[in-house]
């Protein structure tokens, strides 16, 4: 391991990024010493440009892309090699905005009760009941359930940042059910092959896309739709969009308002806790 490389990896650990991040980061250094047969470090603002040009032009990289190298970039030469300022344009396509597909909450409904793996519908419920991503599901504890309070600890969500979401009455039946079924320990949903490591993101994504299938669901989107379904759907039932922001752990509370989209006009001014799933009506047995 070369040394900038260590000073790399150091600096990352010191800012709590990510493992996701430490390895899309590392990445695009090893890219851009590999185009140039140089080390990094003796490149200049020029070379820097001429490698961008080359990601978008002659590599043909989305817009979205090409950011993330430049965030790369940039946390190199700005954050361990200390330059002052890191002067690179990125002349890209402006990428376009799109309205996901909503899945409405009969389809919601008809998905999960597609799902015949208890464990898995229990996953794809918290994704819905809570607004969990999939890698926050994955890694729950059995210790991050507080019953008595009505609470579930996301641990190291997205941006590294702990949060609590409210559990219903309804979500919290249905995972001590869940327990008793399967008496997990340390993880919440361990992998059946490795009880000491939490569940593969891999596996509540194929149970989503399949359950989708069977219950003749077409619109897009994968298991990511019941994160924004939970986010619309809370939204209509009158939750104001700074609780929807802390609850879903956005950092900024324009990334929360996009969800209104598909809520002209409205202006939320319920009380959490909303139970979306005992809304549905899914049968357990």
């Amino acid at each position: 391991m070369t040394a900038l490389r260590q000073k790399m990896i150091e600096a990352m650990r010191q800012r709590g990024f990510a493992q996701r991040t430490h390895t899309t980061y590392l990445m695009v250094i090893t890219d851009l010493a590999c185009y140039f047969h140089r080390s990094p470090d003796t490149l200049s603002t020029d070379d820097l440009q001429h490698f961008f040009h080359h990601l978008f032009q002659e590599r043909g990289l989305s817009a979205a892309s090409c950011r993330v190298y430049l965030y790369g970039v940039r946390f190199l030469y700005l954050h361990v090699l200390h330059w002052p300022s890191v002067e690179v344009s990125l002349v890209v396509p402006k990428t376009p905005q799109r309205i996901p597909e909503l899945l409405t909450r009969d389809e919601v409904r008809r998905i999960l009760a597609a799902c015949r793996n208890p464990k898995h519908r229990m996953m794809l419920e918290l994704c819905y009941g809570c607004g969990l991503r999939v890698s926050e599901v994955c890694h729950l504890r059995v210790s991050d359930i507080d019953s008595q309070r009505g609470q579930l600890r996301v641990a190291q969500g997205k941006g590294a940042k702990d949060r609590m979401v409210l559990l219903t009455a309804t979500l919290i039946d249905r995972l001590r059910d869940d327990w008793r079924a399967y008496r997990p320990r340390t993880w919440l949903f361990p992998s059946a092959l490795c009880p000491d490591r939490a569940l593969h993101l891999s596996a509540p994504q194929r149970a989503f896309r399949q359950a989708k299938r069977l219950a003749g669901v077409e619109r897009i989107g994968g298991i990511h739709s019941l994160r924004h379904a939970y986010a619309t759907h809370v939204l209509e039932q009158g939750l104001p969009v700074h609780q929807l922001q802390r609850l879903l752990g956005h950092r900024s509370v324009q990334s929360t308002m996009r969800y209104m989209h598909w809520l002209p006009g409205q202006q939320g001014t319920g009380q959490a806790p909303i139970d979306l799933v005992a809304s549905l009506e899914v049968g357990h047995g």
